[in-house]
């Protein structure tokens, strides 16, 4: 997808390094610069794609049967999810991701580019949502890929960056870092666990509520361990669909769940609840390492 991105026409360049181009029908920013190649869409502040020039291999997986239409969510990449995670109501996993944001600052230099967007309550989302909010997403892409919610107003709301990584074979990676406490959404029970690694057999939906700061994705095929550091965060979300559901699903390819896992930044037990003028914050930083010790 990374090609397919960086073949777009471009429809308004902005830096030599950023462009303005059309996926589908959303508009996107295209980053191609010596140290990485990326992509960003206004439709939620969504990363799409992510990797350094360095990186054999995509950092993020992205769907090719994602429809890229207004108001639809894109599989893939790093959506963001607010103000609530799951189907608590609809649409589900909030509507901070079909929304456009505005993107409202850029920078660059020699490691990377930085990006800024921002979204705010309006009349639409207010009949679903009655809060006053300001939200900011700031982009760091470069060797590592970095984004950072930045939430104000008065109100609880749970969140997570639905980031989905690209594993070679999802049979055999695992991730740690996770703790020993997990919410397993599909067999409805809470429990501790002593198992230091999660391995995926099938379909998996797990909240994690004691993780650590760090996860580590160790994917054997690919010969490379994906750190996850977790910012702010109360929970970490371990989702792959399973062959099933990955065949039931329109915007995933059938044999879709063998090459992506979701290891997730999340607010959940404990909502962000930001206070005016003091901001509530979840982030995550993402880099690529080639070695799977």
């Amino acid at each position: 997808m990374i090609e397919r991105l960086l073949a777009l026409p471009v429809v308004s360049p902005i830096t030599p390094s950023l462009s303005q181009r059309q996926m589908g029908e959303l508009p996107v920013i295209v980053i191609d610069h010596p140290k990485v190649r990326a992509a960003v869409s206004f439709q939620g502040a969504h990363v799409l794609a992510w990797q350094p020039a360095e990186a054999e291999h995509p950092g993020l997986w992205l769907s090719e049967n994602s429809a890229f239409t207004p108001g639809v969510p894109v599989r893939g990449g790093i959506p963001i999810c607010w103000p609530w995670f799951g189907p608590v109501q609809a649409p589900a996993h909030g509507f901070a991701r079909t929304m456009q944001w505005d993107f409202t600052a850029h920078n660059e230099n020699e490691d990377g580019v930085f990006l800024t967007f921002t979204l705010r309550d309006s009349a639409e989302t207010r009949k679903i949502w009655p809060h006053e909010f300001t939200l900011i997403a700031r982009i760091r892409l470069g060797n590592t890929c970095e984004v950072e919610l930045e939430a104000y107003g008065q109100y609880q709301a749970t969140a997570a960056l639905h980031s989905y990584f690209t594993v070679g074979d999802i049979a055999q990676i695992s991730v740690t870092g996770l703790g020993q406490h997990v919410v397993d959404k599909l067999a409805q029970r809470e429990e501790y666990t002593d198992d230091d690694k999660l391995v995926f057999h099938g379909r998996t939906d797990r909240i994690y509520t004691e993780p650590e700061q760090c996860s580590y994705i160790r994917d054997k095929k690919l010969k490379r361990t994906i750190e996850v550091v977790h910012f702010h965060h109360s929970d970490v979300v371990c989702w792959n669909p399973g062959a099933a559901l990955s065949a039931d699903m329109k915007d995933m390819p059938d044999d879709g769940y063998k090459t992506m896992v979701c290891v997730e930044s999340a607010r959940i037990n404990h909502p962000m609840a930001p206070q005016g003028d003091k901001p509530s914050h979840l982030s995550v930083r993402i880099s690529l390492s080639p070695k799977i010790a």
